[in-house]
């Protein structure tokens, strides 16, 4: 109660002021004098952001110089012509009683005074945090620039992909830059670079980038990310059957199941969307996805190679093709109880659940003399 009794307070106080401000002696600031305020406040903020590490001093410089410019401007401008008198009671007695009431339904409507804010506290920690990451960044460019051998591969490319985590894609293709030039760079490195070129220009593969991108094809014609930018180039020259090409070619060459297909097959559909082939499908390279077959030798020894994250996602793809199969095929109990123990590994528990459920449905569904019905049920029951 004591909020919303100080709530209406203020709105009768704003609503006075506006009442009586109209209606009596116009205010002698002109809307150049507006201008010129706030825009000096803003140059104090950013002056104060640049004192408080908040933003580079190049960034503050940028900043005041485009703060300036607009200075300039207004100064420039000629004054407008007067503003129309009208009945200005009239107008502060609407505003008088219309802004408390927007602002009362407003508030109705989306506010939650019982949510409190962001603690200035975390804000400032995560300030802090970003100010020590940039600091670090700085430090180890400064370092691996100092390095009369030039810096190890791996610190440059820590620096790069550091970069590109921040957004800061030029500066991460000056740091892969310094890589690729390099004896003995290999295409994984140039496709890095050729990945930061197109960043920084928002997604155009420009003659530089093209330039990269063929040397990392000319290292390894089988790096799929070299592949993939290659893919986009001839995409955005038009050429957009040979881009598909490119893409289709790469995923009938690869050996099992490979954590990049998905994107690979979402742009060859793209672009055949537009040249009129048919959709892929993942399960045409990846059979156990919608087969709910077990992984094949080959599909092991992919998986081995792969990053964790990479070997989790192949996993949890083949259990949720396994299960999106045995929709369609109720009956197959096998299926069924393979889905079941893949759930029990990965520790989801309900879905493991409804597993056996539909693997003792399927049972029920067996005739009495059926062979499988024994060993199932004691499957089941965890023999």
């Amino acid at each position: 109660m004591t909020l919303w009794i100080l709530l209406a307070s203020l709105a009768l106080t704003s609503g006075a002021f506006l009442f009586f401000g109209f209606g009596g002696r116009r205010a002698t600031l002109t809307r150049r004098d507006g201008s010129v305020a706030i825009l000096t406040d803003q140059l104090a903020e950013v002056a104060a952001d640049r004192d408080r590490g908040l933003i580079s001093g190049a960034e503050a410089e940028g900043a005041e110089i485009e703060i300036k410019r607009r200075l300039l401007s207004v100064a420039r401008r000629t004054e407008a012509a007067p503003e129309r008198r009208g009945s200005g009671r009239a107008i502060g007695a609407l505003l008088a009683v219309a802004v408390p009431a927007a602002a009362v339904l407003l508030y109705l409507q989306i506010g939650a005074p019982e949510v409190a804010g962001r603690p200035s506290e975390e804000i400032a920690a995560q300030r802090a945090e970003a100010a020590q990451v940039a600091a670090l960044t700085a430090e180890l460019k400064a370092r691996l620039e100092s390095d009369p051998e030039g810096g190890p591969t791996e610190g440059w490319v820590l620096l790069g992909q550091t970069y590109m985590n921040m957004g800061r894609y030029e500066d991460a293709a000056g740091a892969f830059a310094s890589m690729a030039e390099r004896e003995g760079a290999d295409s994984s490195v140039q496709s890095r670079y050729a990945e930061a070129l197109i960043a920084a220009e928002s997604g155009v593969v420009t003659p530089k980038a093209r330039r990269v991108i063929d040397r990392a094809i000319a290292l390894d014609s089988a790096n799929p990310a070299a592949v993939f930018y290659l893919s986009q180039a001839r995409e955005q020259e038009g050429a957009l059957v040979t881009a598909r090409a490119l893409l289709v070619e790469r995923l009938d060459s690869a050996d099992g199941f490979q954590p990049w297909m998905e994107l690979f097959i979402a742009s060859a559909n793209r672009l055949g969307e537009q040249t009129g082939d048919a959709p892929l499908d993942l399960t045409r390279y990846a059979p156990m996805l919608g087969g709910g077959r077990e992984p094949s030798a080959a599909d092991v020894a992919a998986a081995q190679d792969m990053a964790p994250e990479d070997r989790m996602a192949f996993v949890e793809s083949m259990v949720e093709g396994l299960a999106a199969r045995l929709e369609d095929e109720p009956g197959d109990l096998d299926g069924w109880i393979r889905l079941m123990r893949a759930y029990d590994v990965l520790g989801r528990t309900e879905d493991a659940a409804e597993a056996r459920t539909r693997a003792r449905a399927a049972v029920g569904a067996l005739p009495s003399d059926d062979p499988r019905r024994v060993p199932a049920l004691r499957a089941l029951d965890g023999k």
